[in-house]
């Protein structure tokens, strides 16, 4: 009969913190890139909808995401607070400095700078954010799998 009282190793349940990463480029950065700064200040649901997908690894589309930041700013005015949610999705994403109010303050006061930074910070990381996450998944392998292979030859025994 075995002993069940043995120890096993577990898991402590100790949080290891590691050291928060900076923003590759300030919040007033925008000149950085001078195209992405005037598409957003004109139309920034393009913008959040690029930026959006990325940071949700696919599962919503940019048409998808840019479309109800758009439908919420024209009802309520607050389609900073749906930005806002990106912006801490993105800082736990990539363990990024900030905290959630300050995110929440990012967006209310200055919604285009903020949508800039995260476009500029998500280039820095090597993404063509215009392709999208499924573009960059694609670009990064070089291979499409739209079949599975083939057989070669016959199973024999």
């Amino acid at each position: 009969m075995a002993s069940y009282d043995q120890e096993k190793p577990i898991a402590t349940g100790v949080l290891v913190h590691a050291p928060m990463v900076p923003w590759s480029t300030g919040l007033c950065g925008y000149f950085d890139n001078g195209s992405n700064c005037c598409l957003t200040c004109w139309c920034p649901c393009i913008t959040f909808g690029q930026t959006s997908e990325i940071i949700d690894r696919g599962f919503s589309s940019c048409g998808t995401n840019g479309a109800l930041y758009e439908l919420i700013g024209v009802f309520t005015g607050c389609f900073w607070i749906y930005s806002c949610m990106y912006r801490t999705k993105f800082r736990q994403l990539y363990n990024s400095e900030g905290s959630s109010c300050n995110d929440c303050l990012t967006h209310f006061c200055c919604t285009p700078c903020a949508l800039c930074q995260e476009y500029r910070e998500l280039k820095n990381k090597g993404f063509d954010v215009p392709l999208g996450w499924h573009g960059n998944m694609e670009r990064g392998t070089g291979v499409v799998a739209t079949a599975p292979p083939s057989a070669y030859g016959t199973m024999n025994r």
